[in-house]
């Protein structure tokens, strides 16, 4: 597996199962209805300080996406040395650490790029996978929003607010 920076040609392989993800209304504060050129415009990064990575394997045939995350400052001006990160992993490759490897290598380049914490505004209390992932890798939940999120299927839900320090 490999992380790189995203392309343009990369969008193709990553919309399938970020609309799928998206229009399942159980992860991601997104309009379940979101089309692909306004998903496009929120999740391809256009400039540092923001990008868009993508977890990818060579399958013969060119890149194959696993997974992909997009992060940058969370805030503006004197918030901006905070960042904020969201992922998205293939339900195609769920399970085989792709999560954890996007997770790594997000916060490697978030410090690498001058950032000194990462906060994560909307983590669904329900999405218990992520909520250990982002605890295993040092965040913690810093405050709840009762019922925050409207799942499809579990109706309101808490979210999280997960935060964690760059520095050493």
């Amino acid at each position: 597996m490999e992380m790189r920076d995203a392309v343009a040609e990369d969008w193709p392989k990553i919309w399938p199962f970020l609309r799928d993800i998206v229009r399942a209304g159980e992860t991601y504060t997104w309009p379940t209805d979101v089309t692909e050129d306004v998903a496009r415009g929120m999740w391809m990064a256009q400039a540092r300080p923001y990008r868009t990575v993508v977890a990818v394997e060579n399958n013969g045939d060119g890149d194959e996406v696993l997974g992909t995350a997009k992060f940058g400052p969370n805030h503006l001006g004197p918030g901006s040395h905070i960042a904020n990160a969201s992922f998205m992993v293939s339900p195609a490759h769920g399970g085989k650490g792709v999560g954890r490897a996007l997770g790594r290598h997000v916060l490697d380049q978030a410090r690498a790029d001058g950032f000194r914490s990462m906060q994560f505004n909307a983590v669904v209390s329900t999405n218990t996978a992520a909520v250990n992932l982002w605890r295993s890798l040092g965040f913690e939940i810093i405050a709840t929003l009762p019922e925050g999120f409207r799942h499809a299927t579990k109706g309101y839900v808490d979210l999280h607010i997960m935060f964690r320090s760059l520095e050493a």
